[in-house]
């Protein structure tokens, strides 16, 4: 089993992730694993479910839960309170955090007051934009006034924390447009903003366009973007914790940061990846292989599946760390994963070599500054393994 250093007394974080596959249409951006509402559907899938629950079962208690898709919301209240049974048949910790993801189109009172029974306690609703032209850009089913209208019933159920996504870099888009997208979800005070550039993931409708010449990058326009979230949302009550995301004072996604500081997770449903004990996997994006294997007595399959070394996250926790506004200590992942620092040797010398063309600052933590930022996937590619 993969060895760590834990701080004394600290119970390691460990997260749910469960994914929902099923959608009603499909954005022209999104490459997730989805599959058409039917019955013959959901029923594959909560029987899969509640057996890959019960095969996983473990004594740790989970920290944080994200239930993401797909459309989550497409199930009804029924199957949101069996989904939340399923759940609690775990170890869970209190206090919890309990996310998941909603699409405007898919609220109703009903369905927001079966999830804060079962103990959801966060939101996060994706709006994406408040440009109807822009909306249709992304292939997004829902009008404006549909997203105002699911905020304002979310609000009015009370759960603790509530995200807004927003996207730029669409086509069309020019930065008053975003800007004037930025200030409406301020007017609107979420606790937390997730702010994400348009990425063209292959086999999506937009790549499709892409590849056809009928749309282009523009990775400059794509930087005036960044730049004028990381200025106008701290402006205006927003602490930038990560290269996308912004909160308001205790609303940072704790889900987030146990994945993004490597620590365990547990995913659960077609295409779920998971990090727990030393292994990384990813089960089959497909619903019917997914849930029929449950109901076989041979071993479990995987579509993915990769035992990790100390090295390897802890190069990995640099990487995500690194978008982080705090930064990494090398002597904090050292003693994490048990390493000599003198493994450390050759990232050191690429983090001094970033410092020296102006991209990186070294207190006690090293952290990329604004310049750094924007270049923050480009640094990951280059990041030198550990020695």
């Amino acid at each position: 089993m993969l060895k760590r250093k834990e701080k004394t007394g600290e119970i390691p974080s460990l997260g749910m992730y469960i994914h929902v596959p099923f959608c009603s249409t499909t954005c022209d951006f999104c490459a997730f694993y989805q599959e058409r509402p039917s019955k013959k559907g959901f029923d594959l899938f909560f029987n899969g479910l509640e057996r890959e629950i019960e095969h996983f079962s473990q004594n740790r208690s989970f920290s944080t839960i994200f239930i993401g898709g797909g459309t989550p919301g497409l199930l009804n209240s029924e199957q949101l309170e069996r989904l939340g049974g399923l759940i609690h048949s775990q170890n869970l910790s209190d206090p919890l955090e309990w996310s998941i993801e909603i699409a405007p189109s898919e609220i109703s009172i009903e369905k927001l007051e079966t999830l804060t029974k079962a103990g959801v306690n966060r939101i996060s609703l994706g709006v994406q934009t408040f440009h109807p032209q822009l909306m249709k850009e992304l292939g997004r089913m829902h009008e404006v006034e549909t997203a105002l209208q699911a905020y304002s019933m979310i609000r009015k159920v009370g759960f603790s924390s509530v995200n807004l996504d927003l996207i730029f870099g669409i086509p069309g888009q020019t930065l008053e447009m975003w800007q004037e997208d930025l200030a409406h979800a301020v007017d609107l005070q979420p606790d937390h903003l997730s702010t994400y550039c348009l990425t063209f993931e292959e086999d999506t409708a937009l790549f499709i366009k892409l590849s056809k010449g009928k749309v282009k990058l523009d990775p400059e326009r794509e930087i005036t973007f960044y730049e004028k979230a990381w200025d106008f949302l701290p402006a205006h009550g927003y602490q930038q914790y990560e290269v996308s995301n912004f909160a308001k004072d205790g609303h940072i996604c704790q889900h987030n940061l146990n994945t993004w500081e490597m620590n365990d997770w547990i995913g659960f449903g077609p295409s779920a990846a998971t990090q727990f004990n030393g292994i990384r996997r990813k089960n089959f994006a497909n619903l019917e292989k997914w849930a029929q294997q449950w109901n076989q007595a041979k071993g479990v399959e995987f579509e993915e599946f990769e035992q990790l070394n100390a090295a390897g996250l802890a190069h990995d926790t640099i990487t995500f760390g690194l978008r982080m506004n705090r930064g990494i200590s090398l002597n904090g992942i050292a003693r994490k994963f048990d390493l000599p620092l003198a493994c450390f040797k050759p990232v050191e010398s690429f983090l001094d070599q970033l410092q020296n063309e102006g991209l990186v600052e070294k207190n006690d933590f090293w952290r990329l500054n604004k310049r750094g930022r924007i270049l923050a996937d480009a640094v990951a590619r280059e990041m030198p393994v550990l020695s």
